[in-house]
């Protein structure tokens, strides 16, 4: 069976941005199962969606991590409401977060922000991911669907928060 038009655009734009999928998949799913389904799910609600992509309206991309996050937020509260399952992060979710280069030893600090992350209900989990993949906020307000005050208001709490646990974290490990 040939491939249309439309699927070979999809599986282009998808192909050159599958970090995305990948990314989002690794913040709102836990185990390595988890994640690859979340992955499919993602990819699946892409391809549904996609006939609606207007191109006029907006960045491929803005298009993709909407619709990607709000799958993944889907995912967390049908996990939370069945008891969150933990796994250590490993190598493969590190080297995806980090953007595809390869970390061999993650320092402590590098693993404190990801339990922090973790530790993040899925809206700020999403605000997180998108701020550190250096999005404007008006980018991560046009994705999540909220103004760009509220953007930075909620990025400036979640960082107070952050530096008052690396502070916690610094203090236990100073008096160990």
């Amino acid at each position: 069976m040939a491939m249309t038009e439309l699927q070979k655009c999809f599986d282009a734009l998808l192909r050159e941005h599958q970090k995305i999928v990948f990314k989002v998949a690794g913040i709102y799913a836990r185990q390595a199962e988890d994640r690859h389904d979340l992955a499919q799910e993602i990819c699946a609600q892409l391809w549904r969606s996609f006939g609606s992509y207007d191109a006029q309206r907006g960045r491929f991309t803005t298009w993709m991590y909407r619709i990607a996050l709000n799958v993944g937020i889907s995912h967390a509260r049908r996990e939370r409401g069945q008891g969150e399952r933990f796994e250590p992060l490993d190598e493969y979710l590190l080297d995806t977060l980090g953007g595809g280069t390869p970390i061999t030893e993650p320092d402590e600090r590098l693993q404190s922000l990801h339990a922090f992350i973790a530790q993040l209900d899925a809206l700020h989990r999403a605000l997180i991911l998108l701020y550190l993949e250096d999005r404007s906020y008006t980018e991560i307000a046009d994705i999540i669907g909220i103004s760009e005050t509220n953007v930075a208001t909620k990025i400036h709490r979640i960082k107070q928060r952050l530096r008052g646990q690396m502070r916690a974290d610094e203090t236990l490990t100073a008096g160990a």
